[in-house]
């Protein structure tokens, strides 16, 4: 498992290639934007996109849980893409066989699954207020957190975006990769989802980003 210790704001975090970070303090594995059942809803919409990548993100997800051994589990929204399907199944049942894990949701705009369907699932819904843990807060979009006042004095953690970076090579050479943003006042989670794109993030001189590049991360 390659990952890189960073430590920040009086924490130690493991940016993990596999887009989730390890939060040793707080014994937490943060993930944001997982899309669970987004292949799912675009077969229903006729869009034949292969099953294999939700079971594929699915895997990923539990097999970092069995490598950090958190004791929680932080999604930054968007755990869900949309209204249930069968791929909702397969969670389903492996958060039946792993009920000692908790389950810490910040709604994203995609999770609009019935609040019943959380609970029963034993899945902590924060939907009015964000989650916050100690120093850290965290909210799916960092466009609402001037909504939060009373959270100033926080270091947000968002998702939403699925940040990028534009890395130029020689000549005119250059690719895109996935990343983790950090700014003075928020980060940015990268999708977890492979089956999304990014957002070119504009890098300030100030700002730490990780890029993933294929089996490992590179500070830009």
């Amino acid at each position: 498992m390659k990952h890189q210790h960073f430590y920040f704001r009086d924490q130690h975090l493991w940016l993990s290639h596999e887009r989730v970070i390890f939060w040793e303090d707080a014994k937490a594995l943060i993930v944001s934007d997982t899309h669970f059942g987004k292949t799912g809803h675009f077969r229903k919409s006729g869009v034949p996109v292969p099953q294999h990548i939700f079971i594929e993100d699915l895997q990923r997800l539990f097999s970092l849980l069995q490598f950090y051994k958190p004791e929680q589990l932080i999604v930054v929204g968007d755990f869900f893409h949309s209204k249930a399907n069968k791929e909702n199944l397969l969670f389903e049942k492996w958060r039946n066989d792993v009920t000692q894990l908790e389950i810490l949701l910040v709604k994203g705009n995609h999770d609009i699954l019935h609040k019943e369907w959380y609970k029963k699932l034993n899945v902590q819904l924060f939907a009015d207020e964000p989650l916050r843990i100690n120093t850290l807060a965290f909210l799916h979009d960092n466009a609402h957190i001037e909504k939060h006042p009373k959270h100033a004095d926080a270091y947000f953690f968002t998702g939403h975006l699925h940040p990028g970076i534009f890395i130029k090579g020689k000549g005119r050479q250059s690719l895109t990769f996935p990343c983790f943003y950090f700014s003075d006042a928020f980060a940015v989670m990268p999708a977890f989802s492979k089956f999304s794109g990014v957002y070119i993030m504009d890098k300030k001189k100030t700002d730490k980003v990780f890029a993933i590049v294929n089996n490992d991360l590179i500070e830009v």
